[in-house]
Formats: structure tokens, sequence, C-alpha cells
């Protein structure tokens, strides 16, 4: 991976990956005992753009309550300005995690190449991976409107017509 990361603009990883792959820890986390600090991702993305000379660093922040539920949220760390944005965090009933990182992914790609700043980009990845994880099976089945919605902060549950 090392020889690849080279040619990447946008890195999405977490900090499991980060350690595993590459050998970057972040300072004051303990991914295994739960505790998540967020200056301890910036610098995971600070030493991942560093190393690599990668633009953006967007990392996944899942917090496992039990095996059904989670706290989920992401940062996005835009190598040129030094700054992380952290999404809001959402206590997720997992109906099924497959295709949760996918979606994470895809969010964060769409909500790039249409123009959103990073926070914004951010949070509608987060918020898309969290509609993702209500769902059964690999495929992300809602709207953009629907992720612009929880993104926004409407994240009621009720049912929106």
């Amino acid at each position: 991976m090392a020889t690849l990361v080279p040619y990447v603009d946008v890195l999405i990883a977490n900090e499991a990956d980060a350690a595993d792959v590459f050998g970057i820890v972040g300072k004051g986390s303990d991914v295994e005992s739960g505790k998540l600090d967020k200056q301890g991702y910036v610098s995971v993305a600070e030493q991942l753009v560093e190393r690599f000379g990668v633009k953006k660093v967007a990392i996944t922040l899942r917090t496992s309550l039990s095996a059904f539920d989670n706290l989920w949220a992401g940062m996005l760390y835009d190598a040129a300005t030094k700054k992380a944005c952290f999404s809001t965090e959402y206590k997720v009933h997992i109906v099924d995690r497959v295709g949760g990182g996918d979606s994470f992914g895809g969010g964060l790609i769409y909500a790039l190449t249409s123009g959103k700043d990073t926070q914004a980009a951010i949070d509608f990845a987060v918020a898309a991976s969290c509609l993702k994880h209500s769902i059964e099976h690999d495929f992300n089945l809602v709207t953009v409107q629907e992720v612009e919605t929880l993104a926004a902060g409407n994240g009621t549950g009720r049912v929106q017509r």
C-alpha cells in the first residue's frame, strides 16, 4: 500500500488501518478500549499527509457500544489548510454493517466532486453511511435529499413526506 498511496488525492481509512498497514498511531487513542481522542485522529492524518503527500485524509470514527449499537462519526483533514473537520456523532442501531464503509466513501466522493467544502463533505459522508447502517444488504438505497436532511441536523426519525 505504501507504494500506491503517494498517487492518491483523498485517503480514506480508519485508525486501525493506519496502525496496521503503515505503523502510524494516533496519540491518546486506544481502539480496543473504545476511547477516542480527536487530537489523535488529527495526528494520524497529519502523519499520513507528511509521509505520502495526500491532499485530504478521511477517517471513520466508530465507538462500539455493543454488537448492534455504535457511535458513528468521521473526520476530514485538509492538507492545504491544515484543518480537521469532524462530523456530528450519531448513535446508530445497526441493521447491517455491510456497505457502511462503501457508503462513507461514496458519500465523500459525491460531496467533494459536488463542490462541498470540507465540513459539508464529511457531514454528508457520515450521514450517508449512518443511513446505510439501517438498511439490509450491501446497497445504500437512500436519496441525496435524505442524506442532506440528516446531515443538516434532522435526525428525528419521523416519517418525512
